[in-house]
């Protein structure tokens, strides 16, 4: 069985050190806003492209995203 790893967290610390909006996040990964904040209260969790799509935007790794603080 495998555990869920929550990323919320982590996108949101990383997205606001950008200074980044969640609509301009969400445009450039090419999802929608009720996407995003889903995936940032941990309501949901992205799919592997998404992630990706996730960490370039915020120019780190995807695994980056899965590691722990």
């Amino acid at each position: 069985m495998r555990a869920s790893v929550y990323v919320g967290d982590r996108v949101r610390r990383l997205r606001d050190e950008l200074a980044l909006t969640q609509g301009e996040l969400a445009e450039e990964v090419g999802i929608t806003i009720t996407a995003l904040s889903r995936i940032e209260r941990n309501e949901a969790q992205p799919r592997p492209k998404t992630r990706r799509r996730l960490a370039e935007a915020l120019g780190v790794k995807p695994r980056d995203l899965l590691a722990e603080d």
